[in-house]
């Protein structure tokens, strides 16, 4: 076997010495792979050329097989990177995607349901993030490392060291910075590729119309329902998907509301806030730090599909996690025909928001 290597490395020297391509030069050594096969066909067993090359013919067609996937892979892959890198019809022809970005976003492209054109839809996406605190920490960071292209974030709050136990999107040297700042930096060191957006203010009934025409998709990891229902308002006004959660103490709920697409709005589901002290805020109640990574690693996974088309969204239905008990189940909403919100919207057909 030591001689068939040996030969092989001197076919190699000898192509690169003459220039010979490297195609030309792997077709040399599969050649000579093919006369080395040949010979344990057809000699016997003892025959010097055979106890030469290793004698064991398993041995070279393993060898062979590795070698077949190993190209293979290389060539599927190849495909998939023209795929990805294909550019619309026009007078440029510049690639979306960098190679470091093509080999980052390697596991979303294999995906069938997601692949280069959902890759692609991804990085046009524009989404706002509604609170930079427990749920959404795990958004941002996931939305961040997915490649969704352009990222909103506002939230008026500053990092506090209470913060820490569960908005893992920011440091003990971010306390005092404003939420938005530190979860900017966390996002671009983790994929400068992506654009992030900065609000450090609060959402006002004067603002959100003007911010939510900007941006695709919004999602709302706020803790009060005063803005809940703001959101909710203003997103179905302009025909916006809705991804909305909350948090109460060992349990989390998210749900995708999108009355333009024939499902309820936030307030179809809760018509008025509920009475003071029936809801306590988790500075109230408590939270268990890895519940907002659960419930908004959800939240992200629903902003995905509904960019890039795939699988069922959770349009119509509410997605209930307890994680001490370790159960989740799903319920069925409905709209509510005197809804003040969406009551009297049409439906239109299920379709992605982005692509």
């Amino acid at each position: 076997m030591l001689l068939v290597g040996v030969m092989a490395v001197v076919l190699w020297g000898i192509g690169a010495v003459m220039g010979t391509p490297h195609r030309l030069r792997w077709g040399m050594i599969a050649a000579l792979w093919g006369a080395v096969v040949l010979a344990h066909l057809l000699l016997p067993e003892g025959h010097p050329i055979r106890m030469a090359t290793g004698e064991s013919l398993a041995l070279w067609l393993l060898l062979g097989g590795a070698a077949a996937l190993v190209l293979s892979y290389r060539a599927g892959l190849g495909a998939l990177r023209r795929r990805a890198t294909a550019a619309p019809a026009g007078p440029v022809n510049t690639p979306l995607f960098t190679e470091t970005e093509l080999e980052r976003y390697a596991r979303h492209i294999v995906l069938r349901e997601i692949g280069g054109p959902g890759q692609k839809a991804l990085k046009q996406a524009r989404v706002l993030v509604i609170g930079a605190g427990g749920l959404g920490s795990p958004v941002l960071l996931y939305l961040a490392a997915a490649g969704v292209g352009t990222i909103g974030v506002i939230d008026d709050d500053e990092v506090d060291n209470s913060n820490l136990q569960r908005q893992v999107i920011h440091r003990d040297a971010d306390i005092g910075c404003p939420k938005v700042q530190s979860a900017q930096q966390a996002m671009t060191s983790q994929n400068p590729n992506v654009t992030v957006r900065p609000y450090a203010r609060r959402l006002t009934t004067g603002i959100v119309t003007d911010l939510f025409a900007e941006y695709d998709l919004i999602l709302d990891g706020t803790d009060n329902f005063e803005t809940r229902y703001l959101v909710n308002a203003a997103a179905a006004a302009l025909g916006k998907p809705l991804i909305s959660g909350a948090l109460a103490q060992w349990e989390g709920q998210l749900s995708v509301f999108d009355p333009a697409r024939g499902a309820p709005c936030y307030q179809c589901i809760f018509p008025a806030a509920p009475a003071p002290g029936l809801a306590p805020s988790c500075a109230e109640a408590g939270v268990l730090g890895p519940l907002p990574g659960v419930v908004g690693a959800m939240m992200a996974a629903e902003a995905i599909k509904l960019i890039t088309g795939a699988g069922t969204p959770l349009r119509g239905e509410m997605l209930i996690y307890d994680a001490l008990y370790g159960e989740s189940r799903k319920i069925a909403l409905t709209r509510r025909p005197d809804c003040p919100i969406c009551g009297d919207r049409g439906e239109q057909d299920d379709q992605p928001v982005a692509g």
